[in-house]
């Protein structure tokens, strides 16, 4: 077993099974969550809302964790979308607070972890104190390369297509003849991350919901009905390991080899 995995994954559980299915020479470079089902948690509890939410930041921990301790080296998780401000006021600034108090809380274990933290998405909406809060971490954590956390704040897809090109025609020295595919991706907000190898959905809904539209072209995907609180290590195990039986084409007829 990886050694990162010792003391982590316990011996004789469904955990351990599935890690010794992983060829640890072909994982995914880069996973993408749309994390979806906190709402409905708490209301099969009978629980206001924002309690799915709480729930629901232990999942990020033990994903996160898994993640390092594996050997993923991005993770971007799905965290607020543009759509997300149509929610109760209440809810959007507990959200808010959430995140905030998660960052003060967990900066050390990123630098200790030597966790990386980016952000995705248009910053300005955000509340300040935020803002401010996310943009320290992310200059503390800057330099750790282990695992790259991405959280996708105020992010749409169609939105980050619609400032690339925006950017591209303020760009006054650009040649615009010579814009391909690889050119408009280095004008994304991804433009230093790879595209993600596997999209994770939880809830069992069957929609990308406006997340990394460009990006996940080529993207293998995995369903799970499991709500995000009680996603656990066990269900991203199992998620790596069906990852691992399919073949990657990528339009072509012989598969191909995993990029690590």
């Amino acid at each position: 077993m990886n050694e990162r995995l010792e003391g982590f994954i316990k011996p004789g559980t469904e955990e351990e099974s599935l890690v010794k299915q992983l060829d640890f020479s072909s994982l995914p470079r880069h996973i993408a969550v749309i994390m979806d089902g906190n709402g409905r948690w708490a209301k099969k509890r009978r629980l206001p809302r924002i309690e799915g939410h709480r729930a629901g930041s232990e999942s990020v921990r033990e994903v996160v964790e898994t993640c390092g301790r594996v050997g993923i080296k991005f993770l971007t998780l799905y965290a607020f979308s543009k759509e997300n401000w149509k929610r109760p006021k209440k809810e959007v600034a507990t959200l808010w607070r959430l995140l905030e108090d998660y960052l003060k809380r967990e900066d050390k274990v990123l630098v200790e972890n030597k966790f990386r933290l980016k952000i995705i998405g248009q910053r300005d909406p955000i509340p300040a104190s935020v803002r401010r809060e996310l943009e320290r971490v992310e200059e503390l954590t800057r330099n750790n390369d282990r695992l790259t956390i991405v959280l996708a704040l105020n992010y749409g897809g169609r939105t980050e297509i619609v400032d690339a090109v925006k950017r591209i025609l303020k760009d006054k020295g650009f040649e615009h003849d010579g814009l391909d595919e690889e050119k408009f991706s280095s004008f994304l907000y991804t433009s230093d991350i790879p595209d993600p190898d596997l999209l994770i959905r939880t809830s069992g809904e069957l929609r990308v919901s406006n997340f990394l539209l460009w990006q996940i072209a080529y993207s293998e995907i995995w369903i799970t009905k499991e709500l995000w609180p009680d996603f656990r290590k066990k269900h991203l195990l199992q998620a790596l390991v069906d990852y691992q039986k399919r073949e990657r084409r990528f339009g072509d007829i012989y598969p191909h080899k995993e990029r690590n």
